[in-house]
This record gives C-alpha cells, structure tokens and sequence, in this order.
C-alpha cells in the first residue's frame, strides 16, 4: 500500500449511495416496506490506495471484528448462530428464531441447508459425498494458479428457490459469495471479483467488501511469499435502500469521504483455516463519527 498521505480519498461508496437516492426505482420488497433499486453497478478498489473499509462511518472494533468473524466462520463451514458466535460473529439471532426457521422446516439458530458455510464446505454432489469448495479451491489455485477457473459459489438451486412445490432450505437466500479468484503468477499478484446477488447498500454492502478483501488477502497469504491482493472489483445486481434507511443516508451523503486504511496480517498465519479476527490489524483508520442504521429483518 502507498504511505497513507499518498492516498487519494475514496469516493465511489458515496457516489453509489447518491446514484440510488437520485435514480433508483420505487420498489416493494417481500419485507413489506418500499425501497429504492438500482440494477447493475461495480466498485473498484486498488488496495495499493488503501484496504476497502468506508470512512463515511466509523466501522472500527467491534464491527470491523464481526464482519471477519462472519466470514471466517462461513469458510469454517458454520450453519448455525451458536457456530457463528463462537467465532464472534453475533447478529444473526434475528434471522434465525424459532418462527423464521419453521417456515422453511428448520430448527431454530439454523441457517439452512443452502447457506454460507454449508454451500461453502458442504455442497451436495450426485455422489453422495459433500464437496469442500473452500479446501478445493486453494489446493487448485496452489497448484495451478494460472487457470481462469477459481470460482467458489454459494448457490445450491435445489435449497434457495422456492415455488408451490418447492420449499427452500435458508432463511436468508444468499445474497452475496460469488468469488472469482484471478491469480497472476508473473506478477504474484492476485484480484478478487466479488458478484452480489442483492446489496442493502447502507447496512450489509460495507461489511460485504470488508469481507471480500480479506478474503483476497487471505489467499495471498496462502499462496506463499511474495504474493499480494492487488485489487477488489465488486459486482452488483440488486443494489438498494430501504425507505427507513432515506435520512441516515442523506446524512452520509454529507460527509466527505477520507483516505481508506491500512489493514494488516499476523504474519505467522498462512494457512487459510488458522486465520482468526484477532489475526488482522486496523491501522490508519480516520472515519467519521459511527452510525447506527436500520434494515428490515
């Protein structure tokens, strides 16, 4: 990364949020309150310019912890709330009581079937045998790393689409985890291409492009050394704010944005099962003040 007075401030959160604000369409979503969408939109972050956390609000401590914690927790294979606080990641309970499971037979705290972790480390084959995308993944990009093909997916159709005869098995269709890996050997550089299926642009997105560069820089580490995430391009489809959310982010759209931070890795951790929140450092980070946003549940 550049010295953080060579940083250019970053811009392109805001201008998202002010694009959805100005030429959003009214929508309805099954939450039952009106939002405005916008669909199709990429962010690029070139981590030499800083690693992606927004400085329009202060996302330090606690929820820059909790956003790694979701994360590494998922690559674990965690399904369940009780899984996901031991890594120390706890937001889920409101998604997961006993009424919101039933509707799509689960047991209270689950997840489902077609979440995260389970899509992650456990994607059912015809075969019989659960695929670990996460372990495959990294073995394919250690080994050969110039193909185009380090993909992981979070979609299992058979658990995510829902009709008269079908029932899904996730309270939370996953809306975000499609990753292309792009490893250049000649440079030993590496570029994450994150696809998000839908983004509270507000509440889940900041955390999301956390996640996704930690991600990168993960696999670097994994590859061994010398390599470095190079960039983050992150891909929307359903990109939206929700009516409840309109004056908070008129008041983001307020505060100027400032130089990103610097975001840095134990460097006794390379294997990509060791790393754990306490293992990354938050450094140069001059936000603005914290903000607590609502969102539908």
């Amino acid at each position: 990364m550049k010295p953080y007075s060579e940083r250019i401030p970053d811009s392109q959160y805001q201008n998202l949020l002010r694009k959805i604000m100005t030429e959003g369409v009214e929508v309805m979503p099954i939450h039952g309150e009106k939002a405005k969408m916008l669909v199709g939109h990429q962010l690029h972050y070139k981590v030499e310019n800083g690693f992606p956390v927004i400085t329009e609000r202060d996302l330090s401590g606690s929820l820059f912890k909790g956003a790694l914690a979701e994360h590494i927790a998922f690559l674990h294979g965690a399904r369940t709330e009780a899984e996901l606080e031991k890594f120390g990641c706890k937001w889920w309970s409101k998604w997961v009581t006993k009424e919101k499971c039933a509707i799509f037979g689960l047991p209270e705290g689950d997840l489902g079937d077609g979440s995260y972790g389970a899509a992650w480390t456990n994607f059912p084959t015809k075969e019989g045998k659960p695929f670990n995308q996460i372990e495959h993944l990294v073995k394919q990009i250690k080994e050969r790393p110039f193909l185009r093909t380090h993909i992981l997916s979070p979609w299992i159709p058979q658990y995510t689409l829902q009709h008269s005869g079908l029932t899904r098995k996730v309270v939370v269709a996953p809306c975000h985890g499609l990753i292309h890996v792009l490893v250049f050997p000649e440079t030993k550089e590496i570029t994450i291409h994150h696809f998000q299926r839908s983004g509270d642009t507000p509440v889940g997105v900041p955390f999301n492009i956390v996640q996704y560069a930690a991600f990168g820089m993960m696999i670097a580490r994994t590859m061994g050394p010398g390599y470095s995430l190079k960039e983050v391009v992150y891909t929307f489809s359903d990109i939206h704010i929700y009516e409840s959310q309109y004056e908070k982010v008129n008041e983001l759209l307020k505060r100027e944005p400032r130089r990103l931070p610097t975001v840095t890795l134990d460097p006794e951790i390379t294997d990509i099962f060791d790393f754990r929140p306490e293992h990354f450092t938050l450094s140069d980070y001059e936000p603005h003040a914290k903000m607590n946003i609502p969102t539908p549940i």
